[in-house]
């Protein structure tokens, strides 16, 4: 079996707020920059042979630290790259979220094409592909590929079983790495959404209200 590492991007200026897709110029902020830096010290003590990335400027900026630790290169792949959300790109996701097809999205993803832009099956299906490519090239290897929130989730509603309406159920948090490994037998899932950090598990409702002291 090969393992693989899904690496999701770190933060930048515009995540959570925009959707930049394939915009080009997007870079890590100084927060994400830290975690690039913070997510290579977690993995450069593995065996890792080879470390792949979407082409897109905030994936290649997070893959870099670790390579120039391991002394490899980044090798880029298209197909690792975002999802292509054609009339969306660049739009606020506060926007975005008052649209018929923004719930679509959340509910029933399996039936969305993007205006102009491809499809969620489209996506699953080509970076599918790549990884099973990246795994005949490295048999029995540990390989990190960078990628993006929505690609890294559709692989691993892909090989859990997961039917793609479900798959906006997971979680994948910048920087964050998920573990699979792919090869001979039934594939596994090792890791998801692993940071290392258990902040994103505050609630963030509303905060409790201070109790009320009863005077007797």
């Amino acid at each position: 079996m090969t393992v693989v590492l899904l690496v999701r991007h770190g933060l930048t200026e515009a995540t959570g707020r925009r959707l930049v897709g394939w915009s080009p110029g997007v870079h890590l902020s100084p927060a994400g920059r830290d975690q690039a830096e913070r997510a290579a010290e977690r993995l450069a003590s593995l065996p890792i042979r080879a470390v792949y990335s979407s082409p897109l400027e905030r994936c290649l900026e997070t893959a870099r630290p670790l390579a120039s630790r391991l002394g490899l290169a980044v090798r880029r792949r298209e197909a690792l790259g975002e999802v292509r959300y054609g009339e969306w790109t660049g739009r606020s996701l506060a926007q975005l979220s008052r649209t018929a097809l923004w719930r679509q999205v959340q509910m029933v993803p399996s039936n969305v094409r993007f205006p102009a832009g491809e499809s969620f099956l489209e996506v699953q299906h080509r970076v599918v592909g790549e990884l099973r490519r990246i795994v005949a090239a490295h048999p029995r290897a540990l390989v990190a590929v960078y990628s993006h929130a929505d690609v890294i989730k559709l692989v691993v509603a892909h090989l859990s079983g997961m039917h793609q309406d479900l798959f906006q159920r997971l979680v994948i948090e910048p920087a964050s790495v998920s573990a699979i490994a792919v090869g001979d037998g039934v594939p596994r899932i090792l890791r998801v959404n692993d940071t290392g950090d258990l902040a994103a598990l505050q609630p963030r409702g509303r905060p409790k209200r201070r109790a009320t002291k009863v005077r007797g």
